[in-house]
């Protein structure tokens, strides 16, 4: 059984209905709105990326941080590519990560392997027969 102490208390978010598809989202002090024309505030699916994007991306800075490495800078660009027919839904996902700094390439290897197969709770709540193709480049900072 896990430790009390360790485990995340559920996700709550509360949905309103605003206006044609657009609906204003809340969960604690945060506040945000979801637009299905992506004019508004970010689409259901965009959300979704971003949430992929920024777990991997904060589980690799931490790691990476953790490991005392020289990191300066760190950029993600994601490409989700979407079936053809209803849902849509993503089935491959590209996620390249630009590093900044003399880092190892051994060991951003190290974190995003790390943050896909253990830490990434968003890519673990996905379906895992999406392909997640996964790249870096380190650049030493200037």
């Amino acid at each position: 059984m896990a430790d009390a102490a360790l485990v995340k208390p559920p996700a709550l978010v509360e949905l309103v209905w605003e206006h044609d598809l657009v609906f204003g989202g809340r969960s604690g002090a945060v506040h945000m709105t979801l637009d299905s024309n992506s004019g508004a505030g970010p689409s259901p699916m965009q959300s979704l990326a971003f949430g992929l994007a920024g777990c991997m991306a904060m589980d690799v800075v931490h790691i990476l941080r953790k490991g005392r490495t020289p990191l300066k800078g760190l950029k993600v660009d994601l490409k989700g590519h979407r079936a053809p027919e209803m849902p849509h839904r993503f089935t491959a996902v590209e996620l390249h990560f630009s590093v900044t700094g003399e880092v190892p390439d051994d060991q951003v290897q190290r974190a995003i392997d790390l943050s896909r197969d253990k830490y990434c709770s968003v890519w673990h709540s996905l379906r895992q027969d999406i392909e997640l193709d996964v790249t870096f480049k380190v650049t030493a900072a200037v």
